[in-house]
């Protein structure tokens, strides 16, 4: 699961960059009863979304040439040195490092598949401040082209463990669990899978990343999603010793899950 004690490689933050944020924030805050809070004063497009008082995720302006998409965080120590490594790897800077204030340092890269997501040194911040509960993140997911391949390029990033575990059903395939090196299972805080293209068409055909919310009801939520201009791709559906959840867009076509975790 996810915690507040970040440990390197665990997801630690997440944005949502958007065209509409009044569209943005009435949606999450009817489907999550999420609040905003603007970074700094009458800064309206930039800011975070509360719930019970904590920062649970940000907001943010899109990029003109960019699709609206839910952008992960890893812990780092060193963005500086997980840039470089980047680059060796095969992957892309997209951001380069810099300061966010005093609060810490970031950066944004893509993988050698194409998937982006973002690297987080604390300062100030740690990171988010609800995790793992009601209306929270909770698990992390990386839908790509190759498995393999991503495995050997985040295992070199930030040292991840994998294991492998069958997708239950009548399709064969792989559900690879993430964690931190040599990590308790308790701490594994995601999952990785090979899918077909059609798959990514979300994503334009690229492998990404999307975030996994917690919820203690399903079916409610998805309505609430669908009430609101977004739309359910797939589920709702149980998972034996997971959950039941369902994979959404919001009104935006930024893509997410939400799970009502069966313990």
């Amino acid at each position: 699961m996810i915690t507040t004690d970040f440990s390197v490689g665990s997801p630690c933050w997440l944005d949502l960059g958007v065209r509409d944020s009044a569209a943005a924030k009435t949606f999450y805050g009817g489907v999550f009863g999420w609040t905003f809070q603007p970074f700094g004063s009458g800064e309206e497009e930039f800011g975070f979304f509360k719930s019970d008082g904590r920062n649970v995720a940000a907001l943010g302006p899109l990029d003109e040439d960019a699709r609206s998409a839910w952008m992960i965080y890893f812990s780092t120590p060193d963005v500086e040195a997980a840039a470089a490594k980047v680059r060796e790897t095969g992957g892309t800077v997209r951001v380069d490092p810099f300061d966010v204030n005093d609060q810490g340092r970031m950066a944004q890269f893509t993988d050698p598949q194409g998937a982006q997501f973002g690297a987080w040194q604390p300062g100030k911040t740690a990171g988010l401040e609800k995790v793992d509960e009601p209306g929270s993140l909770m698990w992390v997911e990386l839908y790509t082209s190759d498995s393999a391949r991503a495995k050997d390029f985040y295992k070199g990033l930030y040292g991840w463990d994998f294991s492998d575990m069958p997708m239950p059903g009548e399709e064969s395939g792989t559900y690879t669990i993430i964690g931190p090196s040599s990590a308790p299972q308790e701490r594994m805080h995601g999952g990785l899978m090979q899918v077909p293209a059609e798959v990514l068409s979300t994503a334009g055909g690229n492998p990404f990343w999307h975030p996994v919310f917690h919820t203690t009801d399903c079916d409610a939520t998805i309505a609430k999603v669908t009430g609101l201009g977004g739309r359910v791709v797939m589920g709702p559906e149980d998972a034996e010793g997971v959950g039941r959840m369902a994979v959404c867009l919001d009104p935006f076509g930024a893509d997410f899950v939400v799970l009502k975790p069966s313990m």
